[in-house]
């Protein structure tokens, strides 16, 4: 199989990232600088600043005195590293092997992979697309050859190179589309030497001692007479175990005793690595070609064995080993860094960092459903359906305080439900209503509190609410929607219980 590779080139990389965060500099003229030697330089600059004739290495200073409009932002350090790691890892959809190309570039080699879009023009066109939809600037090319195509991203016009074609494409592109040190394409310029062409068959002792070991390599490289060896990204490995049987496993016994082991693994190495499971997922592989899942959830991270195997303990008799399991499989969909619990030196109340409490609610939600425990966080919100969410963990801090200047109700319906009520003026509380066919008398009234819609969230009218007592100390939270009219039908509903 013939080796293909593809390098693409992200002009503005820094830039892009900056633009995509604040799209109101996407047309304004901005730079990256950062101190050197007392004074700052420009690092990085905008397609905008480019055109007005600012680049890299000037002082900001100088800059600043020509276009005194000109956006400056300090830039971080090894941005373009860890941009460049993420959109690598990004590009493993397309092929296994992607590596990074500091300083703007990534190198794939896509060898047996572009088949799979239809050849290379649909394959290189679904790249540059996809990630010019996210806002990056990006060329790309592909040829035989790693120092072909990153010629070619950088210098050429033609994006695709045939297999065997290098030394063509390659002829009337400038000696730095090889890249070679600046210090040497300086000097190929003074002597004249402005395309490789120009020096593509010299002889290499003589290139060699006039410009050094580095230019006869990148020729070679570039034509394909020398390998060029790649670092590929690795994926973080994700939190799998698998226990393939020798025999077929088709009892709850067998199925305790897989888990058992797959757990042992899993915690082992969540535990080295400061972690704990909070969603996990068993697939059990029969040998009929079928699968059964089974998965549980906690509320806060743990790597117990003992724990997490009475969680599964209750999914047993829900696997369906049929004429038997072959393969167990045991995947971490989710994993947190576990917060240890200090031991005190004395007796307390622990609450919520109570391991045994977050260990009973697991075993709540194994035999009820993960629907069966909910814990609520107030929520930056004056419309009382938004002013609380649902926490992720039972370790999840608020990050607001809860209201308590006005009262609220203890149970708040999801929905509120319409009620008919009758009420002597429009102001005044209501003094019956009847809600799922039972008429409360109203004895304690109290209201009303207006709450206004959040108008940048949604439209609508806005709710008077009230606070009602019947006359059997049951009390409410009624709302009627919107200004009383006579041309409209007065809309009462009722939302929450007191205690």
């Amino acid at each position: 199989m013939e080796k293909r590779f593809a390098s693409i080139w992200f002009p503005y990389l820094t830039t892009d990232r900056h633009t995509i965060r604040q799209p109101r500099l996407r047309k304004v003229p901005f730079v990256l600088a950062a101190p050197q030697h007392g004074r700052m330089v420009i690092t990085e600059a905008n397609g905008a600043a480019e055109a007005q004739g600012i680049a890299r290495g000037m002082v900001v200073a100088d800059a600043k005195a020509c276009f005194p409009d000109l956006e400056v932002t300090d830039a971080k350090e090894d941005l373009n590293k860890r941009l460049l790691k993420v959109l690598g890892l990004w590009c493993i959809r397309y092929t296994p092997m992607v590596a990074m190309d500091p300083p703007d570039g990534l190198i794939l080699d896509i060898s047996g992979c572009a088949h799979l879009w239809k050849g290379e023009n649909y394959y290189l066109k679904d790249i540059v697309v996809k990630l010019r939809k996210r806002g990056f600037h990006v060329r790309m090319a592909i040829a035989g050859t790693i120092g072909a195509a990153w010629a070619m991203a950088r210098f050429g016009k033609n994006p695709i190179v045939d297999d065997g074609r290098e030394i063509d494409a390659l002829m009337p592109l400038p000696p730095a589309a090889l890249r070679l040190e600046p210090e040497v394409v300086d000097r190929l310029h003074k002597l004249g030497l402005r395309t490789i062409g120009s020096f593509l068959h010299m002889p290499s002792s003589a290139l060699r001692r006039r410009f050094g070991e580095g230019l006869p390599l990148r020729l070679r490289q570039a034509l394909g007479r020398e390998d060029e060896p790649i670092l590929p990204l690795r994926p973080v490995p994700p939190y799998v175990e698998r226990l393939p049987c020798l025999e077929p496993i088709r009892t709850a016994a067998g199925i305790e005793i897989a888990i058992g082991n797959l757990l042992e693994a899993l915690c082992k190495r969540l535990s080295g690595e400061g972690r704990g499971l909070r969603i996990a997922t068993l697939k059990c592989h029969r040998i009929d070609g079928n699968s059964v899942q089974v998965g549980i959830t906690t509320s806060r991270a743990t790597a117990s064995i003992p724990h997490l195997m009475k969680l599964f303990a209750w999914k047993i008799p829900h696997i369906e080993p049929a004429l038997g399991i072959e393969l167990f499989v045991l995947e971490a969909g989710k994993v947190e860094e576990v917060d240890p619990v200090q031991e005190a030196l004395w007796g307390g109340v622990p609450g919520l960092e109570d391991t045994a409490l977050s260990e009973l609610i697991d075993r709540l939600k194994g035999r009820r459903g993960v629907r069966a425990v909910y814990r609520y966080l107030p929520d930056e919100h004056h419309w009382p359906e938004r002013s609380f969410r649902e926490a992720s963990s039972i370790t999840e801090k608020p990050s607001t305080l809860w209201k308590s200047d006005r009262p609220r109700p203890t149970r708040l319906l999801a929905s509120p439900e319409p009620i008919e009520v009758t009420a002597p003026i429009p102001d005044y509380p209501p003094m019956l209503f009847r809600h799922r066919g039972e008429a409360h008398t109203i004895r304690k009234a109290d209201g009303p509190e207006r709450i206004e819609r959040e108008w940048w969230m949604d439209e609508g009218e806005h709710r008077d609410y009230y606070y009602v007592e019947d006359d059997k100390g049951r009390r409410y939270w009624l709302y009627r929607s919107g200004h009383y009219g006579d041309d409209r039908p007065q809309r009462w509903f009722l939302h929450g219980f007191f205690a």
